[in-house]
Parts: C-alpha cells; structure tokens; sequence
C-alpha cells in the first residue's frame, strides 16, 4: 500500500496504525495526532487505504485542540480516582485556561493540590488512551448498567457507532481525536478560582510553558451571566436543550431567549442615558456577533430613551489605495489601523460633536478612494453618533474624542451551553457555523470558501479586537440558546459538499460530528423577525 507521509513515498503493509507503521518516523514529542487524507486521525487509527498522512503538533491549532481535550480527560480521570461522588463540570474558556466547577463539592486548596498531583502521576505513567466503539445496541445495553452520564449522549442521537476512551479502568466520551496516551502532557496547572477552578494550559507557541492566565473580568462577568441564567433555566447542556424541544417547549423557550437579549439591550441602552456627557457609542467584536442586529435593537431602546441614534461608518474612512499599507506577502491590509484616515476621522467626529455641519465622505471601493457626494450631516441636541468597527475599542480610532464622551461596547457570541458537562462547544465554533450560514445565504459563498478564510479572519481578531476587549464599557453576549438546533439544518449540508480532497475536510467533520447531537428546530415561523438569528438565516427587519 502506497502512503505518502511528508511528502516522502512509502510502501507499508494495510490495516497497521499510523503508529506501527511510521513510530520511527514520529521524532519529536510535539507530535500529537496525524492528518490521514485531510482527516484528523489518532496515532493509532488503522490505515486501510492510501493516501497521504502529515503529523500534527501541538504548536498548531488542530495539536493544542487536542492537547487541552487530552488535558480534560486526565483531569477527569484524577477526579474520578480521588472523588468518585464529585460532580465535575467544564464550564467556558478563558484565554489559555478552561473554567470548571463542583457542583456537589466545595473547590478547596487541597482537592486542587490533590487532583494536580494525582494528574501528574498519570502523566509519568505514560498510560495508554484508547478508545472502544460499541453499537447502539451494545450501548444500550452497557449503559443499562452503569450508572453514569458519561457519553450517554450518544445513545440519544442516531449514530452507527458509540465510542468511548479508556484509560485502565476509566471511561468517558469526548468528542475529537485523543492522544494515545497520558505522557502527552508537557505543561499544566490547576488554579483556585473563584467558586471553581481553572485548568491552565500552554500557548501554542509555546508548549512547555504555562503562563498565568490574565483575569479578563469583563468578559468572565459576561459568560457567568449566561451560564447562571442557563442554569436557572435547566438548559446547559445539549441533553436538557433536545428535551425541551422534544417535550413541545420551543416556544417558551425562544420566547425566553429573545427575552433575555431584549432586558440586557434596555439596560446598555439606560447606562448610555445615566451618563449624560455620552456623545459617541462605539461598538466592536469579532465576526458574526451580531453587530448589526445589536446595533438596530439598540437603536430602538436609544429611541424609547429619547436619544436619536446617526451611524457613521469606518468604511468611508479608509486611505487612498496608494496609501493603504500591504502585509508580509504583499496584499492589502485592509484590517490594520493605518488604512483608516485617522486624522480625516477625528476632525470630522470633533466637528459634528461641536455642532458644526461637515461633508461624510463615501468611500469607492472599487477606484480606491473616498469621494464627497453631498451627504451633509449636522448632529442635533438629541442625536448620538454610533459607530461599528474592528478598531472601535482602541482609543487610537477616536483620539481626539475626549473617554467621557464615549461610551464602549463589545460584542461576541459568548457560547456557554456545552454538549454535556465534559465537552463544551467553542464560542469560535458557534460563530464560524453562523459565519457559514450567512455568506452561502447572502453572498453566495461556500463552505469551503469560508473554511478557507477564517484562519486569516481569526488572526486580524486576535491582533486588532481581543486585546481591547476589556477597554469596553459593557459586554454584550449574543449567544442565543437554541441558534445551533436552527442552523444545523442549514450548515451541515454545506459542509457535506467538502470532500477529503480538500484540507478543510477534517474541520468539516468536525464541525458535522458536533452539530449532530442537536435536535434539529425546524419551525422557522416560531423564531422573531428581530431576533439576531436572522442576521444568519434570513428574514431580519434589520437587514
């Protein structure tokens, strides 16, 4: 059988694991898992046809992806084997750390001392990870006699195959490649946090070295808001989710999930009118958040406040083409802080601030430069400046506006609803499944053409938005509870069409194998024509 590893030919004999056939190929311990035509595969899947298979490490995004899922079974594990009556949850991620809880066992120095020894004492085991597949049948009936949640999941959804990942005698489900086995694990910490604590891991650049994790308040405080309402509502898992909708409860619960959106709006839209010297809402946040939605509705509540709400787009404000700085590879970088005419921008903002009438530029896309048209404005006594862009929570965008003029707001889909309480679902995933959505429905795009751009999109995030996350005034989560169950039915046909020839084919399946544990929500009529998920999926008043 021809496999070509790293662009090198070999001739292995079939049905041996990547493992056995090329474990003297395997020379640095940074490998973790392998790309086995354009699937992500354990070092111990079995090579039944030919193809291509490249390493993955853990200095990439699909390696450190499996490191921390790898870091979460062993925490289990360690918990288990130390407290087997304690009810472990993992929460929500922060930076380079995930948030978990007890829910029946108060989080003491020494359990966290005690499961962190206990978790490095597998490490050094080096034991191995493997994973058993079951029918539904055979699941069924293992799991009538266990009494356990872990991966009982599945047995609710129509998969040919239920898995679980074994370590001596432990068991759980997570869904994903695994390391093969404990020794994995070259960095890690547990920390006290709060009312739970947080399982720190490296950065992908750097794999042996775990940096403490900054406190971001603002957006813990966002994500805790969300995850306490959940809560409440016994709708923090993907079990609780399905049996809402199988019991008949989708209305209600839409009915509250927009509800939720509607009070927290109102009470952006009353902080902006307590603060009487505001003259200026600047609105920020990574792709497929809502911004338009969010700043229709909070054009409404503004309104209902007395206050008149004028949008000035960024967009109208870039630099002459000639003058527009180009990246590493020579394109233009339209995303950087100097394609914006900062100067332009500020002169006119002080202008109309100062009651002055200016001329806005319109900027054609299509020759490269801003032209004047006549559009005229005047800022009236009861009007407020709203503005939207990558840059609206650097001070440097607007840095002749006075801060006490302005007020901040960042917005994200803040996903806090998990598949079960060992897997969450990533806030980067949920936006990219709606980021899917959108551009085949509204710009004819692909799936695979929004695969293909997203790396790029994540990085002109992480440089120009996160960072000044915390320079907001308030937070804005735009998660919607049962958005996932709606935008199955849209997305995972999409990403059907992706094929293993492509590279985005494991992120495909990835993306596929998730969404397949939803109930799907087919009544589309039932969801409100001002709900932000019909900036996705069609039917806004707002578009």
């Amino acid at each position: 059988m021809k496999i070509i590893l790293e662009n090198q030919e070999y001739q292995i004999e079939p049905n041996q694991t990547i493992k056995q056939a090329f474990g003297d190929k395997i020379n640095s311990e940074e490998i973790i898992a392998a790309r086995y035509n354009n699937f992500i595969a354990s070092l111990n899947h079995t090579i039944k046809r030919e193809g291509t298979i490249s390493w993955i490490k853990k200095t990439e995004k699909d390696g450190r992806i499996i490191y921390i899922r790898g870091l979460l079974y062993l925490m289990s594990k360690a918990f288990y084997e130390l407290y087997p009556e304690a009810h472990l949850t993992v929460n929500y991620q922060l930076s380079s750390a995930m948030f978990c809880e007890l829910e029946n066992r108060e989080i003491t120095q020494e359990v966290i001392n005690n499961v962190k020894q206990k978790m490095q004492q597998i490490i050094d085991q080096d034991l191995p990870i493997r994973k058993v597949e079951m029918t539904p049948e055979e699941a069924q009936a293992f799991y009538a006699k266990e009494e356990t949640l872990r991966g009982r999941l599945q047995t609710d959804i129509n998969k040919k195959k239920v898995s679980l990942y074994y370590c001596e005698d432990y068991y759980n489900y997570f869904y994903g490649t695994m390391p093969i086995s404990t020794g994995f694990a070259q960095a890690f910490d547990l920390t006290k946090f709060r009312h739970g604590f947080l399982l720190e891991y490296p950065r992908t650049s750097e794999t042996q070295v775990v940096h403490k994790n900054k406190e971001s308040l603002k957006l813990l405080s966002a994500m805790a808001e969300y995850d306490e309402i959940y809560k409440l509502m016994k709708i923090n898992t993907v079990y609780r989710l399905n049996k809402k909708i199988k019991e008949g409860k989708l209305k209600e619960l839409i009915l509250l999930s927009e509800a939720i959106h509607e009070k927290k709006i109102a009470e952006i839209a009353d902080q902006i009118k307590q603060r009487k010297n505001i003259r200026m809402i600047l609105i920020a946040g990574p792709t497929s958040s809502g911004k338009t939605t969010f700043a229709g509705k909070l054009g409404m509540a503004l309104r209902v406040q007395g206050i008149k709400p004028v949008t000035i787009s960024v967009d109208n404000y870039f630099v002459e083409r000639e003058q527009n700085p180009v990246d590493e590879n020579g394109n233009y970088d339209f995303e950087c802080m100097e394609a914006i005419d900062v100067d332009l921008f500020n002169t006119q903002l002080v202008d109309l601030l100062s009651g002055k009438e200016v001329e806005l530029p319109t900027f054609d896309f299509a020759t490269g430069h801003k032209q004047y048209l006549g559009n005229q404005r005047k800022l009236a006594e009861d009007e407020i400046l709203v503005v939207e862009g990558i840059h609206c929570l650097n001070d440097e965008l607007t840095k002749q506006i006075a801060k006490e003029n302005k007020f901040k707001i960042y917005i994200s889909d803040l996903t806090v609803l998990n598949i079960d309480y060992y897997n969450r679902i990533s806030t980067t995933d949920t936006r990219l499944i709606r980021r899917i959505s959108r551009d085949y429905k509204f710009r004819n795009y692909s799936a695979l053409h929004t695969l293909k751009m997203w790396n790029s999109v994540g990085q002109g995030e992480k440089k120009y938005i996160f960072p000044y996350q915390e320079e907001a005034d308030c937070m804005f989560n735009s998660s919607i509870i049962y958005e996932l169950a709606v935008l199955k039915d849209f997305v995972v046909p999409l990403l059907e069409k992706i094929d293993d020839t492509h590279p985005e084919y494991s992120e495909a399946r990835r993306l596929i194998d998730m969404l397949q544990y939803f109930e799907s929500i087919q009544d589309l009529a039932l969801i409100p024509n001002n709900s932000l998920l019909r900036e996705f999926i069609g039917g806004s008043i707002y578009e």
